[in-house]
């Protein structure tokens, strides 16, 4: 009788603490799938993490309002990483950095990341996937975050040049040439690539050898992108950080017209300064397909670009043009 009052005795102990323990586990995070490579981006107390964290970094899965799709969102990076998935199959030689979006306040992993990287190294391309310092990383991030007070620190920027240098430097040890090097980004990330190739100087100091390597992409995909065009009343101009000239890579620009999250005009203005400088660019409107589409439609126009993004790197010369 007395064991089985101190068995009862243990047993409500062990619930009454359940509570707390839940309370105090650690949230999930995200982790590289299997056979990929996580790696650092800046050396131990080379780059600061964002002020004003509301937490510590935590995945969770949520339901887009413009597409309706369930999405990984990962909030709170401070410590950002590049991730490598290796080339299925024979690899060719080009990689391609993947930017996810969310508005520099969380960023898509799986919709607008890890799904990228299965279909492009499906093409026997070696992909790395930015994970970048979010809420409030770029010069026009989402306000809703209520970050308003943090300094216009281009963080995500600083991010992507960091990872494209370390992407040349180490270009023998995973297998690419290190002038067949693309990027590719979507909503908040496609202004990140597009400012990857508008701007040819670190936005930081340089920490070692790596940020001796170029930082522009040798071509750029831009998907559904804001923070491009300056807005009504200002034609098609651009937003002020966002300079084009004739040193900018090739580009293909995919949107869909019913975006109502990004106007449409964000990829005309950048489409339109492109054409200006001389740039060669390929540019795609869907008349349907929303926002954060990535490559899950397949029933909307907007299911095409994939394959015309394939058929413009075999255009450019980073793809092999498929045999007779």
């Amino acid at each position: 009788m007395l064991i089985v009052r101190a068995l009862l005795l243990l047993g409500s102990l062990v619930l009454a603490m359940l509570p707390f323990a839940t309370a105090t586990a650690a949230p999930p995070t995200w982790h590289p799938p299997q056979g990929a490579t996580e790696l650092p981006l800046w050396p131990d107390g080379k780059v600061k993490a964002p002020p004003k964290l509301k937490g510590p970094e935590q995945i969770s899965e949520t339901i887009s309002k413009a597409s309706g799709e369930h999405w990984l969102m990962l909030q709170n990076v401070a410590v950002p990483t590049l991730t490598l998935f290796p080339a299925q199959g024979a690899a060719n030689g080009t990689a391609v950095m993947v930017v996810p979006g969310g508005g520099y306040n969380v960023l898509a992993m799986d919709l607008e990341g890890s799904e990228i990287c299965d279909w492009l190294t499906a093409q026997g391309i070696t992909c790395a996937l930015l994970k970048y310092r979010v809420p409030a990383s770029g010069p026009n991030w989402n306000h809703d975050c209520n970050c308003r007070d943090i300094p216009s620190v281009p963080m995500a920027l600083q991010d992507a040049q960091r990872a494209m240098g370390l992407l040349r430097a180490q270009a023998a040890r995973w297998g690419i040439d290190p002038q067949r090097v693309g990027v590719i980004g979507f909503s908040a990330g496609g202004h990140v690539v597009a400012g990857l190739s508008t701007h040819a100087r670190r936005s930081y100091s340089p920490v070692d050898a790596a940020d001796a390597q170029p930082s522009r992409p040798d071509f750029a995909m831009v998907m559904y992108s804001g923070h491009l065009w300056a807005g009504h009343g200002k034609g098609l101009s651009l937003v002020k950080d966002i300079v084009v000239d004739d040193t900018v890579p090739p580009t293909f620009i995919a949107q869909a017209t019913d975006d109502r999250t990004d106007d449409v005009r964000e990829s005309l203005a950048y489409y339109q300064a492109l054409i200006d400088a001389g740039v060669p660019v390929e540019m795609h409107l869907f008349a349907r397909g929303g926002h954060a589409f990535g490559l899950r439609l397949k029933d909307a126009p907007v299911a095409a670009w994939p394959h015309l993004a394939q058929r413009w790197m075999q255009d450019i010369g980073m793809l092999p043009k498929p045999g007779p």
